[in-house]
């Protein structure tokens, strides 16, 4: 998947920064990160800044210096889509974004940890307004986070997502170990997107370190993320069934995802994917692997085609998503949604065909995305993304050209690189369209080719506040349905 490469030598300064990226922004491309650091070792002291911008041309990264001391004025008043990146700067850094409307800690880091109470939550006063609070405890395995409605009657007129229970500085921990160490800590980042992170972080090192690694083994890693894309679609449409109590569908979809968590079992020992990727290497699918694929997809797709019938054309189904938790193209344009949620909107947002490399630029699956932004828009988006991705793969297992064996096994004797030097001052970052939008991971090394600084983006981190806009004159008992079709991941905001 695409990477992009640049030398941290020529650094603009925070006002340069600020004007390319507003003129960047007001040409309608996409700002797909903002992020920083503390100088280190003999730079001058200040914040490090960079921008990933998606523009018609590709990817670029600017970067900037901003001196101790200094701020900057808010993107976001212009672009509120910058929120929630100016926000996760200044709490890692301290650089403030002056204007800034909402000016919050994202996941309470470093002194702010002990201050989770003082979160200053915005307020409803009137006649009738309460307030209902659920979490940050919550039944069963769920992941800790608070939801705060603010409601007159049973309507929300404002619900506000407070996040940062889960202190797990996995930033930090990724510049503790030899980076070709590191596969099995990125892999555990986010559990159900474990081939987006593990593709992504390898794809930064192998740039890094000018290993270009055989079609072969990107066509592997381009069929397990589909195959991972397929399987969590399913177990979001599961979770829509079971919240509407329509039992018959969401057993169906969960034997259905069983059978494909299954499939990415016998290709690399773990349903979840864990060990299809590593540094240079890729799970090799031999004849008799294709063949097991290629009849568990073809088994599977009238059965997928079956099912997805069945609640598309229930009455009752349609009653209760249609309508509910909408975001128009406009507002989730204006709050940057990203991903499968954006896509349901309406925004042709998916980097297979943004920015398509190896397996995707030869054959682009289509693009698919609907009108109307409720749950019932984003229900069918999995539901129509899971056929295509499973047709995609039929086709490409089917076509003998493609050779999906003569990759380096991720476990063969010797096939962990023991010292890959890497390029020194510079930096990499890297995207992949994981099963929620684009996971970024950017990679920046010293003069000694050592990592000094690694960054990790989920595509959560951009959409809870489309939740939170998706509850806006909803009732509270819609919560739920809207909750899981956005279905983010709290552990992909609690970095």
């Amino acid at each position: 998947m695409p990477t992009h490469f640049t030398s941290t030598e020529n650094l603009l300064s925070i006002k340069e920064l600020f004007a390319h990226v507003s003129q960047a922004l007001e040409a309608k491309n996409t700002l797909i990160s903002w992020f920083g650091r503390r100088s280190a070792g003999d730079e001058l002291s200040g914040v490090i800044v960079t921008a990933v911008l998606l523009t018609t041309e590709g990817l670029q990264v600017r970067r900037a210096h901003v001196p101790t001391g200094q701020s900057y004025p808010s993107l976001t008043a212009q672009f509120p889509a910058a929120q929630i990146f100016e926000r996760e700067l200044w709490e890692q850094t301290g650089l403030r974004p002056e204007g800034h409307p909402w000016l919050k800690p994202v996941r309470f880091e470093a002194e702010r940890q002990q201050h989770m109470d003082d979160y200053p939550f915005f307020k409803v006063r009137g006649a009738e307004v309460h307030e209902v609070g659920v979490g940050p405890i919550h039944a069963g395995v769920i992941e800790p986070g608070h939801f705060r409605f603010m409601c007159h009657g049973e309507q929300v007129q404002h619900l506000e997502i407070q996040l940062g229970y889960q202190h797990r500085a996995v930033e930090a921990l990724l510049l503790q170990k030899p980076p070709q160490r590191l596969s099995p800590v990125v892999e555990s980042i986010v559990g159900d997107s474990v081939l987006a992170y593990s593709w992504t972080f390898n794809a930064a090192l192998e740039s890094l370190a000018n290993r270009p690694v055989a079609p072969a083994t990107q066509a592997s890693r381009a069929i397990g993320l589909e195959l991972e894309r397929v399987a969590m679609h399913l177990a979001t449409l599961t979770g829509l069934a079971t919240d509407i109590a329509y039992l018959q569908p969401a057993g169906t979809y969960q034997r259905l995802r069983t059978a494909i968590i299954n499939a990415s079992q016998r290709v690399c020992g773990n349903r979840f994917g864990k060990g299809w990727i590593r540094p240079g290497a890729a799970a090799p699918i031999g004849e008799a692997l294709r063949a097991d694929l290629l009849n568990t997809l073809r088994a599977f797709l009238p059965d997928l085609q079956q099912v997805n019938a069945l609640v598309t054309t229930s009455r009752s189904t349609q009653a209760r998503f249609k309508g509910v938790g909408s975001v128009p193209l406009r507002a989730a344009q204006d709050i940057g949604l990203t991903g499968v949620v954006a896509r349901a909107s309406g925004m042709a947002s998916d980097l297979r065909y943004a920015l398509p490399d190896g397996l995707y630029a030869a054959h682009p699956p289509q693009l698919i995305t609907q009108a109307t932004g409720d749950c019932w828009a984003r229900a069918r988006q999995r539901m129509q993304e899971i056929e295509t991705s499973t047709q995609w793969l039929i086709d490409r297992l089917a076509n003998p050209a493609l050779d999906l064996a003569d990759t380096p096994a991720p476990f063969a004797p010797g096939g962990l690189p023991a010292n890959w030097p890497l390029a020194p001052n510079a930096q990499v970052v890297s995207l992949v369209e994981g099963v929620r939008g684009p996971v970024m991971v950017a990679l920046e090394t010293d003069a000694s080719g050592q990592l000094l600084h690694a960054k990790v983006q989920d595509p959560s981190l951009a959409n809870w506040f489309g939740l939170a806009f998706a509850l806006r004159k909803q009732q509270i008992s819609d919560f739920p349905i809207c909750n899981k079709s956005f279905d983010l991941s709290y552990c992909g905001n609690d970095l």
